[in-house]
């Protein structure tokens, strides 16, 4: 079977391995500074999730009214599959990876502003499964959500990203 070097899954795994191989490189190569690079591309990481858990569900709203079968919902289809599997996937996966690696180099298991940022994370992580659930879905056109299901889940992840910068930032715990 031959890679697709031009699919975006492809390009996605590209990238997360090269992410991986700069951080390693970084973390040896600079043992002094590697904390500061690694929390760097983490919060780059952590932005580019972000960003894509606060327009995917705004994505499926508008693919709400669009006709199944329409040239409108085939559009929103690959917007919505390459955002996941693309952005926010791989995001996820360097944030996941780069914040495990911070809290365990910081000891911050045990501190409570840690605690409460870890459990919004996971919530966070559950909502992301819940969006991809959501485009397989759509993209089989079995969505059974209306526009107003989806604007008030659209606040869930702005709520956790909330708390999360709380946390990280005032750490009042």
């Amino acid at each position: 079977m031959a890679i697709d070097t031009n699919a975006p899954g492809f390009r996605a795994m590209v990238g997360l391995g090269v992410t991986g191989v700069a951080a390693a490189a970084a973390i040896f190569t600079f043992p002094d500074q590697a904390y500061d690079w690694v929390r760097a591309v983490h919060v780059i990481a952590v932005i580019s999730w972000m960003a894509g858990m606060l327009y995917l569900p705004r994505l499926f709203i508008y693919h709400c009214n669009a006709p199944k079968g329409s040239q409108q919902s085939e559009t929103f289809k690959v917007m919505e599959r390459r955002l996941l599997r693309v952005i926010i996937n791989p995001a996820m996966i360097v944030t996941w990876v780069l914040g495990l690696w911070l809290a365990w180099h910081g000891d911050l298991w045990f501190e409570g502003w840690f605690v409460v940022k870890f459990v919004a994370v996971i919530l966070l992580s559950a909502c992301h499964g819940y969006f991809g659930g959501a485009v397989r879905r759509f993209g089989n056109d079995e969505n059974t959500r209306s526009q107003s299901h989806w604007r008030i889940i659209n606040e869930v992840p702005t709520i956790l990203m909330i708390i999360i910068v709380i946390m990280v930032v005032v750490r009042p715990l």
